[in-house]
């Protein structure tokens, strides 16, 4: 059996560090995974959040991708909500153009931020849109000029690249998996963040029975989630034990992810609504390469997945790098 793996960062300022030095750890695990034979490299999309550098994935992938030779780069993901599809389109045919092959666009449904940070990026858009509707704009712009029934026929994102940037969404629900479906696009869930196993389930189930094939693509299913591969038992423990995660249920129904309590706190001060939080801890895949290599087969055989995207979350850098050498060594002849 062959496996593909990846990695995703989310450029953490961990207590005692400074921005440039996180950022800086990305880059070196950037360098690590194509070393290890690792598929790809995303970096995530995170607004007005203090403990977090990475606030422009295509600035940072520019560099990463100057920074490496062979592994794909790419986002997980772009908040295109924000964003004028043009505009994005613009941002990763000159990347491709830059890296061809080598440039992944991973488009997210969540803000990336709290509702302060949303209201600073929408500042001035004048047209509403649907996610769809950008993801169609998006995809036309990624590959050739406007058709003649766009209110803007004929733009073109120049420059066009001989290998567009891949599009893969992301997300956490059934509703995302709908619309990987519809468009034809691979799909990634969120485990990391939505941690319901049922949920996930019948987000990937959907996926595959709703796959527009007429669009003459196959489905690709991504599962990314937290793993801690360590030297023993006890100490996997230790270094996943603290970490949790907050579902925050608004009155107006929307629910987010947050980290904390008090991140839920404030998203709902911002938002102006009451709400509900649940606080849970983080689900870690944690252990010594063997105990994580066994679970991650069953994870695997659990969904049907066709491939992984690790979240790491260790303080300590060289324990980190540590985890992912132990699941190169984990599958040592397996990963493709």
């Amino acid at each position: 059996m062959s496996l593909k793996f990846g990695i995703l960062d989310q450029s953490i300022i961990f207590p005692g560090q400074t921005a440039a030095e996180a950022l800086g750890n990305t880059v070196k695990l950037a360098q690590l995974a194509e070393t290890l034979g690792f598929e790809r490299f995303w970096v995530s999309e995170h607004h007005d959040s203090p403990g977090m550098a990475g606030s422009s994935p295509e600035v940072l992938i520019s560099y990463l991708l100057a920074q490496t030779k062979t592994i794909r780069i790419g986002s997980g993901g772009v908040m295109l909500q924000h964003y004028s599809p043009y505009k994005v389109a613009e941002n990763f045919n000159v990347l491709a153009s830059l890296a061809p092959g080598r440039v992944e666009l991973g488009i997210g449904r969540a803000p990336g931020g709290l509702p302060r940070s949303t209201k600073a990026l929408q500042k001035g858009v004048a047209e509403a849109a649907t996610l769809a509707e950008k993801l169609t704009e998006l995809e036309q712009l990624l590959h050739d000029k406007t058709g003649e029934d766009h209110p803007l026929a004929g733009l073109e994102a120049s420059p066009l690249p001989v290998q567009p940037a891949d599009i893969y969404l992301l997300g956490t629900s059934i509703s995302s998996a709908e619309l990987a479906a519809e468009k034809g696009y691979p799909y990634a869930f969120a485990l990391f963040i939505n941690n319901d196993p049922e949920t996930a389930r019948k987000a990937i189930e959907t996926y595959r029975n709703q796959f527009n094939r007429s669009l003459g693509r196959e489905p690709k299913t991504i599962l990314a989630l937290s793993v801690i591969a360590s030297d023993s038992e006890e100490e996997a423990n230790a270094l996943a034990g603290h970490f949790k995660s907050v579902r925050v249920m608004l009155a107006s129904g929307k629910t987010v992810n947050v980290g904390s309590l008090d991140q839920a706190k404030e998203f709902a001060r911002q938002a102006g609504e009451t709400f509900t939080a649940e606080e849970r801890d983080a689900d870690i895949t944690r252990g010594t390469k063997e105990t994580v290599r066994k679970r991650l087969l069953e994870i695997q055989a659990q969904y049907g997945v066709d491939e992984f995207v690790f979240t790491t979350i260790i303080p300590d850098f060289a324990k980190r790098i540590r985890s992912f050498e132990l699941l190169k060594e984990a599958f040592e002849g397996e990963l493709v």
